[in-house]
């Protein structure tokens, strides 16, 4: 297999881990457009779900409803997309995607054709919330999942 860039760059490039361990990580994306978007990766080359086994699967959905729930209270956006597509890499990961009637892609995926330009302003108001996602996501998860042990929780 050749080099994976999910286990070369535990955060993807410029994402930032939110917290991780040794079965999953999850990050905030470096997406300037979606504030708020965080991808849930399983850690070992796993491309399906059904490749889990049943607890495996029920311990990443249980992250991915986690950090559902702390985009919603925080970010407050109007919808949520949740995507599981890794075409190119070998890991199970979810993205997790809050959703405005006002981002630049509504109602379209955000991989398909742009709307309208998203206004700067809007945008930096969101982003300005990343800090209290981030704090709400570590919390949730450590008291949520309390035998999920972070390697790194930042």
């Amino acid at each position: 297999m050749h080099e994976c860039e999910l286990c070369q760059h535990a955060g993807n490039g410029g994402d930032d881990v939110i917290y991780s361990n040794a079965a999953w990580r999850v990050v905030l994306a470096d997406d300037a457009g979606f504030p708020g978007f965080c991808r849930v990766i399983w850690q070992s080359h796993v491309q399906e779900m059904t490749d889990l086994t049943a607890g495996q699967r029920q311990i990443l959905m249980d992250v991915v409803w986690i950090v559902e729930q702390s985009i919603r209270d925080v970010m407050q956006p109007d919808k949520i997309n949740l995507a599981s597509l890794g075409n190119m890499v070998p890991h199970v990961h979810w993205h997790l995607i809050p959703r405005y009637r006002d981002d630049s892609h509504f109602p379209n995926p955000i991989w398909g054709q742009a709307q309208r330009t998203g206004d700067s302003a809007i945008l930096m108001q969101r982003r300005a919330l990343l800090p209290a996602l981030r704090v709400a996501i570590t919390a949730r998860l450590a008291s949520c999942l309390p035998d999920s042990t972070p390697d790194e929780a930042v």
